[in-house]
């Protein structure tokens, strides 16, 4: 899996460091199904994605949808283990992040999302 920096533009805030890119439907079936948790900087970025199910998840998480252009088309806050986010017809990915984040980094409808490749460490 190739991993990329996500920052929100708007805000000048970094969301994320090290952001799994789930563009495969075997890395978007496995998400982030199966880990106990995310530390702050990780993420996962599941494309295309239009909604998504917290069914067997073990943590909440944070959810932005993103339309192409990567402008935030919807947020769920702290999405709880079992939860659901409702069809987004514009959305074209979801970034999941832990819970807390798009709170603290301000980001809210509108804001646009741009991704960095990650440098090999």
């Amino acid at each position: 899996m190739r991993f990329v920096r996500a920052v929100n533009l708007a805000r000048d805030r970094v969301l994320g460091d090290r952001v799994g890119v789930a563009d495969r439907w075997w890395l978007r079936l496995r998400g982030l199904g199966g880990r106990a948790g995310l530390v702050p900087g990780e993420g996962l970025l599941l494309r295309p994605c239009r909604a998504v199910h917290m069914l067997g998840m073990k943590f909440p998480l944070d959810v932005a949808f993103l339309d192409a252009g990567n402008r935030v088309v919807a947020r769920y806050a702290g999405l709880t283990p079992g939860a659901h986010t409702r069809w987004h017809r514009l959305a074209r990915a979801a970034l999941e992040l832990p819970a807390g984040t798009l709170d603290e980094t301000g980001t809210v409808e509108g804001d646009v999302v741009e991704y960095q490749e990650e440098t090999p460490r």
